[in-house]
């Protein structure tokens, strides 16, 4: 008997890939529970800073809420007074309140660095929640007095970064410099408040104090 080859020939199909199994209504559920997380992550923050510049139980913020909230750009080229590269990664963690100072620090820079010197230690037992941040935006000597002073109390935090880059990250208010203000960063990194030019430092420890209660339920110190 003869046999046809074409009726015992045989379809070998290949096998579904773990891909295709996947199906869109999966993909679409692992997004959304994703996005849920995130949120509920963010919630606490949203709601201290909602509390402190919206509800305002205590009266008016006497510095300014930066809105949108800037990121820390993970690339901003920084570096320690040796010349070493720092991540600005490194930087996440604590509060930070920063002053943008040249090197050679003149009268108006050695009045702003002891007023953010003194802001940090009237905050008492809160105080370990925030870093001083000196960010110096030449390549001159850096003024040995100013770093004598700045390092009394808890050691700060000294950064050289080129004008230009800190520009995509703070700015100052219309018609100021940027040495003219402290800025307050979380400790996710975002920049969101900026005290007034020539600041009174009785009204901008109120402020910090108000967000550091506002912030409790979420925040830590210690980085």
């Amino acid at each position: 008997m003869s046999t046809d080859p074409e009726a015992v020939s045989m379809t070998v199909h290949s096998q579904p890939t773990s891909a295709s199994l996947v199906s869109p209504e999966r993909t679409r559920g692992g997004r959304i529970r994703m996005l849920l997380i995130m949120a509920a992550c963010a919630a606490p923050v949203i709601a201290s800073y909602f509390t402190f510049f919206v509800i305002q139980p205590k009266g008016q913020a006497y510095s300014e809420l930066i809105t949108p909230m800037r990121d820390l750009p993970p690339d901003l080229p920084l570096q320690d007074l040796q010349g070493k590269p720092v991540q600005a990664a490194s930087l996440k963690g604590q509060w930070l309140l920063i002053a943008v100072q040249g090197a050679a620090c003149d009268a108006a820079c050695d009045k702003q660095l002891f007023m953010q010197r003194q802001l940090r230690e009237m905050l008492g037992k809160e105080r370990d929640k925030l870093d001083k941040v000196w960010l110096i935006p030449d390549s001159e000597p850096v003024s040995a007095a100013a770093l004598q002073g700045l390092n009394q109390g808890a050691d700060a935090t000294v950064l050289r970064v080129p004008k230009a880059a800190l520009e995509t990250w703070l700015a100052p208010a219309a018609g100021h410099q940027l040495n003219e203000h402290l800025f307050v960063v979380d400790p996710m990194g975002n920049w969101m408040m900026r005290t007034p030019a020539q600041a009174e430092p009785g009204k901008v420890k109120r402020d910090l104090d108000r967000l550091l209660r506002a912030a409790a339920s979420w925040d830590r110190a210690g980085r």
